[in-house]
């Protein structure tokens, strides 16, 4: 059964649990990184600060698959969000500087910190950095260029393509009505992330293998970082969006259901074969996870989501994110290869928490939401003198086009 909210009602709602739920999605991407037995930065060491070898297995493999569940969550959430908060009418000018101001800021302060520190020495030229700053690097096929600077910043790549292209995802998606379209279109996009899979296993060239998975460099690159390929994940989100706001959300599916199903999810991700856990393991779970956290939100229903805490750290969590190539790999190669015992090796663990969500709160704080309030509003327009009357056959420019506004994810 569908839920009973009506969509007037859902349109005025907000989303306080799915904002604490970002928190999560970021923290088993920092676990992930922690984890890794193989840095992104060469030489490629290891991060992982375990001594004691099965306890360093264990985390490793406990992991192993956090980062991609995480950030497929982060891809399905931006169409939500977006598809949520979108006001027909709205210019594609003023709806394309909020998102850049969104992103942009962050990313170029973590990019000079990055260069400063380490990145710099590891680029052999402007070629290998350039695409990077403006998040074009991921359409590079090379691990020189694709996880270049602060390999974090990769899924700003994918980011960027998103916003490009919402304002012409909207327009037909919102024509879709009734529950076979929506939920079809939905169970399309699913079959398009298997696809890409399909396509990466046995048409993409599986040598030579990735210096930092067990796949090739090449399928690696197709099956994960190309921005194209993550487009079902967006795009599954606006639909989830459209879902929910016309009250065609599962009741049956709640919050506790969907926590489940991720679990399951995950767990069939981590025994999966290697690229079959990046999306294609945990997608329904994610979607399922956002759907009815964002149900529950519509419905007034009390979460510890939603508490001002989780709320918080929702709100850091792209600092978060974002910090962790220069809180975590960074830090990390100043101790070189030394391995802990258990008790330091978490101390160090810890080290890289605080650090990161330290330097994710100073990017919130001081970055991010001062560049929004500074230019993320469009000014007044005072013209001086009367505009003209309109023609019978005017035609909109092209910087009045109706479109869509987003809501800050």
């Amino acid at each position: 059964m569908a839920s009973t909210t009506s969509p007037d009602a859902a349109k005025r709602a907000k989303l306080p649990s799915l904002t604490g739920l970002r928190f999560f999605a970021a923290l088993s991407v920092f676990f992930f990184h922690s984890s890794l037995t193989d840095s992104p930065i060469p030489p490629n060491a290891p991060i992982n600060p375990f001594a004691d070898a099965s306890i360093a297995d264990g985390f490793s493999t406990a992991f192993g698959k956090a980062g991609y569940l995480g950030v497929s969550f982060f891809f399905v959430l931006s169409g939500f969000v977006l598809a949520w908060a979108a006001k027909p009418g709205e210019r594609v000018t003023a709806f394309l500087r909020r998102r850049l101001l969104k992103i942009f800021p962050n990313h170029v302060v973590v990019f000079a910190a990055a260069m400063l520190l380490f990145a710099g020495s590891a680029v052999t030229g402007v070629a290998d950095w350039l695409p990077n700053l403006f998040l074009i690097h991921t359409w590079w096929p090379q691990p020189t260029v694709n996880l270049s600077v602060n390999p974090p910043s990769w899924s700003l790549g994918s980011e960027l393509l998103f916003y490009m292209l919402f304002p012409a995802l909207i327009v037909p998606i919102r024509r879709l009505r009734g529950r076979t379209a929506l939920w079809g279109w939905s169970a399309a996009m699913v079959a398009g992330m298997v696809a890409m899979q399909l396509i990466a296993t046995y048409f993409v060239p599986d040598t030579p293998k990735s210096t930092i998975t067990p796949i090739s460099g090449m399928q690696f690159w197709f099956g994960y970082l190309l921005p194209a390929g993550r487009l079902f994940e967006f795009v599954l989100g606006i639909l989830l969006a459209r879902i929910v706001l016309a009250g065609l959300w599962p009741r049956r599916v709640g919050f506790g259901v969907s926590a489940v199903l991720t679990v399951l999810g995950y767990a069939a991700a981590l025994v999966a074969p290697f690229q079959y856990g990046f999306v294609v393991a945990t997608i329904v779970p994610v979607a399922a996870l956002i759907g009815a956290t964002a149900q529950a939100d519509v419905d007034g229903r009390a979460t510890f989501l939603r508490s001002r805490p989780m709320v918080w750290l929702g709100e850091v969590s792209f600092g978060f994110y974002l910090i962790q190539g220069v809180t975590i790999f960074y830090l990390r190669s100043l101790l070189g290869e030394h391995t802990y015992s258990v008790p330091v090796a978490l101390l160090v663990i810890a080290g890289f928490f605080a650090a990161s969500l330290l330097g994710g709160w100073l990017l919130f704080r001081f970055v991010e939401m001062p560049a929004m309030r500074r230019f993320g509003r469009a000014r007044p327009r005072t013209p001086s003198v009367p505009a003209p009357a309109p023609a019978a056959t005017h035609e909109p420019s092209g910087d009045r086009t109706p479109v869509t506004a987003a809501a800050r994810d």
